[in-house]
C-alpha cells in the first residue's frame, strides 16, 4: 500500500470528505491544499451516467477555456506546403509532413496537440496505434482536422482543450493552475461543465452527472455539489 505523506495528510485534513461544495468553495479548498513546491495543475473529474461502449454515449468535445490552462501547448501541424508555412505563421511549434510522419513512426510524440489538413489524413490514419493511445489522433469533431489551420492553431494556443469520456464513464480535464486567481479557475470550471451538460445524449437515462471532483496535482479531491451545478445550466 502506498505511503501517505505528512503533507498530503495535512492537506486532506482541510477538506470535509463527506461534504459537497459550491464551485467557488471547492476552488478555494483546492488552492488552500495545493502545497507542493511547484505550481500544481488544477484538474476536474466528472463521472457521468453514460455507457461509453455505446457510440451515441461516448461523449467527447472541445471547450475554449476563458483563461487557458496555464501551460504552453506544443502544437504540431501535419500539412503539405504551403499550408505548413501558414501553420508556422499562426504559431505552430512544428509544421510539415513527410519529416514528421517519419519521426512519429520512429516513436516521437513530444507534443500536446496534432492538427492536420483533411488531405493528409489517409497517411496520418495509419499512425493510429501510436497516436490513438496518447490522445493525439486528429479528429474533425475536435476541430483538429480542418482546412482553417490558422484558426485551429490560434484556438489551441489560447486555451482550447479536448476531452472525452473514459471507459469508466469519467471525464478528466485540466482547468488551470493553482497560482491562478480563484475567479479564473471558477470560470474555467463553469465553461467545461456547461459544455459537458450541452452534450448530454438523449439516450442517457437517469442522473447524467453523477459526481464532480476538483483537485490539484498533489492535493486531495474536493467534491462539488452536482445539483447546484445542474441548476445553473
Amino acid at each position: 500500500m502506498a505511503k501517505v505523506s505528512k503533507r498530503f495528510k495535512a492537506a486532506e485534513s482541510k477538506v470535509d470528505l463527506a461534504k459537497t461544495y459550491t464551485i467557488s468553495e471547492a476552488v478555494a479548498k483546492v488552492k488552500e491544499t495545493a502545497s507542493a513546491k511547484f505550481d500544481e495543475s488544477v484538474d476536474i473529474a466528472v463521472r457521468l451516467g453514460v455507457d461509453p461502449r455505446k457510440a451515441d454515449q461516448a461523449i467527447r468535445g472541445t471547450v475554449s477555456l476563458p483563461h487557458g490552462i496555464g501551460k504552453t501547448v506544443r502544437v504540431l501541424v501535419l500539412a503539405k506546403p504551403p499550408r505548413d508555412e501558414e501553420a508556422k505563421a499562426a504559431g505552430a511549434d512544428h509544421a510539415g509532413y513527410d519529416e514528421y510522419l517519419k519521426r512519429i513512426q520512429e516513436g516521437w510524440t513530444d507534443i500536446d496537440v496534432i492538427i492536420a489538413t483533411p488531405d493528409v489524413m489517409g497517411e496520418v490514419g495509419r499512425l493510429g496505434k501510436i497516436l490513438g493511445p496518447r490522445g493525439l489522433m486528429p479528429n474533425p469533431k475536435s476541430g483538429t482536422v480542418t482546412t482553417d489551420i490558422a484558426k485551429a492553431v490560434t484556438e489551441v494556443k489560447a486555451g482550447k482543450i479536448e476531452f472525452r469520456v473514459e471507459k469508466a464513464g469519467i471525464i478528466h480535464a485540466p482547468v488551470g493552475k493553482a497560482s491562478f486567481d480563484a475567479k479564473k479557475i471558477e470560470e474555467n470550471v463553469q465553461a467545461i461543465l456547461g459544455t459537458i451538460m450541452r452534450l448530454k445524449p438523449s439516450t442517457a437515462k437517469g442522473q447524467f452527472i453523477k459526481s464532480i471532483a476538483l483537485s490539484s496535482t498533489m492535493g486531495p479531491g474536493v467534491h462539488i455539489d452536482r445539483n447546484a451545478v445542474q441548476a445553473l445550466h
